[in-house]
C-alpha cells in the first residue's frame, strides 16, 4: 500500500494468499495416493509437488498483488504501481452500455503499468485534468465507481 495518512475508501488486494494452500493439499493428496495404492509413504514426489506448486503460486500471487491491486484514499488512486492524485480526477463516466457504440473512454489508456484492463476486472472511465481520459479498473467496479463519485461530489459541493 502507498504510504498515506488518509483512510482507505476502497481496496482490492489483487490476489488471495489462500491459493498457497494448493501446495500442501497437492502434497498430502500424493501421500494419500501412494499409501492407498500400496506403495508405502515415499516423501520425495509429494515434496516436489509441494515445492513446485507453492513456489509457482507464490510468484504469481506476489505479482498479482503488486500489479492488480487497487487502493483509493482521499488523496490518491493507486492502480497497480501507478498513483494518480484524486485532485486530477474530474469526472467518472457512466457504465458502458453493451448495446450502444463504444464510448471514447473505452479506448483510452489504462491506468497502471499493464497494457490492458486485468482479467476479471471491469474498466471505469474517468476524465482527468488536462483534457485527458483514462480507464481505471477494479473487480468491484461499481464499488470503485461509487467511491470515486463520492469523492468528486464532496470536492465540488
Amino acid at each position: 500500500m502507498a504510504e498515506t495518512d488518509s483512510e482507505l475508501l476502497f481496496y482490492e488486494s489483487g490476489g488471495s494468499w489462500l491459493w498457497l494452500l494448493a501446495g500442501p493439499i497437492s502434497a498430502l493428496t500424493m501421500l494419500v495416493l501412494q499409501h492407498t495404492a500400496g506403495h508405502g509413504v515415499k516423501p520425495v514426489v509429494p515434496l516436489v509437488f509441494f515445492l513446485i506448486i507453492t513456489g509457482f503460486l507464490a510468484l504469481q500471487l506476489k505479482a498479482a498483488r503488486i500489479h492488480t491491486s487497487v487502493e483509493l484514499t482521499q488523496d490518491i488512486l493507486r492502480e497497480g504501481t501507478q498513483v494518480t492524485p484524486v485532485s486530477q480526477i474530474l469526472e467518472v463516466f457512466p457504465e458502458a452500455d453493451l448495446d450502444a457504440p463504444q464510448e471514447t473512454w473505452q479506448t483510452a489508456r489504462v491506468l497502471g503499468e499493464l497494457e490492458n484492463v486485468p482479467k476479471r476486472r471491469t474498466a471505469v472511465g474517468i476524465r482527468l485534468t488536462g483534457d485527458r481520459v483514462a480507464q481505471a479498473w477494479a473487480y468491484d467496479h461499481r464499488g470503485l465507481r461509487d467511491a470515486l463519485n463520492t469523492l468528486i461530489e464532496a470536492r465540488s459541493g
